[in-house]
């Protein structure tokens, strides 16, 4: 329920020392002061009956306008807890005083300003630019929360796809801000929930194929031959690194420092999520570390020397500018190396990070584990990996639906009628040879 107090509030004066006559609405403990716009004297308010003494001049006048905005207090406050049981204070004061729109850049300027003072230049430069392509599409002309309606996001998706060739995630990421900065203004009571249009508009998502590593091309990425000592070995084994460690960030490879490392542990405050991370590393990435590690390391230098080691570190400006050079150039490099040993997938540092979590789930390590590792505030995220992998166990299991060809089934034919056999012409038989049969001559007479 709520209540309503009217009393002159001698907290706050003006030059010639009369304080408001107002009104204090209280609601689940929080409270809201309204002024009803009356100046008194406090020896010309009556405390007790709450009412401007008659002796002050237009006494009348000044004591039916309270009453008029008292009534009007009491029913809207009864409508809200009536019809609409979560209204704030500040909601009840809006509908009596007459609803004030907002800006809706000014209000998104102060948003993203936000992320800048928290050092988070990335969210901070990718924000502005979400505003600035909505500024553009508005002609640099001031609106109103109220002034974006579902129809006016229609326009700007529609807007997005035809003009600026926007993918649907690249369309969904922009509305996402959009929507956080009117979820937040109607949390500070700035507008109603009525005038939220993302309660109607739903946000449109396509599926996105995360590339990674298999075992066997993560060793033969592993083995690729690079020069040692140069950048690209350096680059190569950054790599391997956050395959085997965690699947950290690139931001956070090339920020860390000797003292995050106790030798068999790694103690990281994640840079995007801002949460502290400590976990074992296995005997390959130890490995790696190693190669890095001088005689005696200083806490404070780099573990992987990549970043300036004179960089202002406390500069979020610098910090985010180096890193996004150092980032292009890894990309570069690891990308080189993948095509060196014949990879037919484009490889970028991010893609350590999938393969560290598809192998993770892979080995048997709980889905939970893995979330906590990767530092991903929703599980749904890590999510996405577990699907992942089911789809090549799928694939895996189509083994047992290969089946032998059977051989075809004889099909009844029709007796073939026997080939007649080749005749041979009758050929007369050659005439035997006549055999002259002569006459046996009597011997010779012994003439002796």
């Amino acid at each position: 329920m709520t209540t309503i107090k009217l009393f002159l509030r001698e907290s706050k004066k003006n030059s010639k020392g009369e304080s408001p006559v107002s009104f204090r609405i209280i609601k689940n403990r929080k409270s809201i002061v309204i002024s009803t716009g009356i100046w008194l004297l406090p020896a010309q308010w009556d405390k007790d009956n709450l009412r401007v003494f008659t002796k002050v001049k237009n006494s009348e006048r000044l004591n039916q306008m309270i009453d008029h905005r008292q009534t009007e207090l009491r029913d809207n406050s009864i409508e809200q807890d009536t019809f609409n049981k979560n209204a704030s204070t500040r909601q009840i004061k809006n509908a009596v005083m007459g609803y004030q729109p907002v800006d809706f850049f000014s209000y998104a300027d102060k948003a993203c300003e936000e992320y800048r003072r928290a050092g988070q230049i990335g969210s901070y430069d990718k924000n502005r630019a979400i505003i600035e392509k909505l500024r553009v599409f508005t002609k640099y002309q001031n609106i109103y929360f109220q002034d974006i309606d579902i129809e006016f996001l229609k326009r700007y998706e529609i807007h997005c796809q035809e003009k600026l060739f926007n993918k649907v995630n690249t369309i969904h990421m922009n509305m996402k801000f959009i929507r956080k900065l009117f979820n937040d203004a109607y949390a500070q009571d700035l507008i109603q929930h009525k005038d939220i249009p993302f309660n109607k508009y739903k946000l449109k998502t396509e599926k996105t194929h995360r590339e990674y590593l298999t075992e066997d091309e993560l060793e033969k990425f592993e083995k690729a031959e690079v020069t040692p000592g140069t950048r690209m070995d350096l680059h190569k084994d950054m790599f391997v690194f956050s395959a085997y460690a965690g699947g950290l960030r690139v931001s956070d490879v090339l920020q860390l420092t000797w003292d995050n490392y106790d030798g068999e542990n790694i103690h990281v405050a994640v840079k995007k999520t801002k949460t502290q991370l400590s976990f074992m590393l296995p005997d390959r990435a130890k490995e790696i570390v190693a190669k890095y590690r001088p005689a005696d390391p200083n806490p404070t230098d780099f573990i992987f020397p990549m970043l300036p080691a004179d960089m202002k570190r406390d500069d979020p400006y610098e910090v985010d500018l180096e890193i996004s050079r150092a980032t292009a150039y890894i990309n570069k490099n690891v990308d080189l190396i993948a095509k060196k040993v014949k990879l037919t997938k484009h490889v970028s540092f991010h893609i350590s990070r999938h393969t560290w979590a598809t192998r993770a789930l892979t080995k048997g390590i709980s889905i939970d584990k893995v979330s906590k590792i990767l530092g991903h505030a929703d599980i749904s995220e890590t999510q996405i990996y577990a699907k992942i992998i089911n789809e090549e166990l799928n694939k895996a299991m189509q083994v047992f639906n290969i089946k032998k060809p059977e051989p075809k089934p004889k099909t009844a034919r029709a007796k073939a009628q026997p080939k007649p056999k080749a005749v041979k012409a009758k050929t007369k038989p050659k005439p035997k040879a006549a055999i002259t049969k002569t006459k046996r001559q009597p011997p010779a007479p012994n003439l002796n």
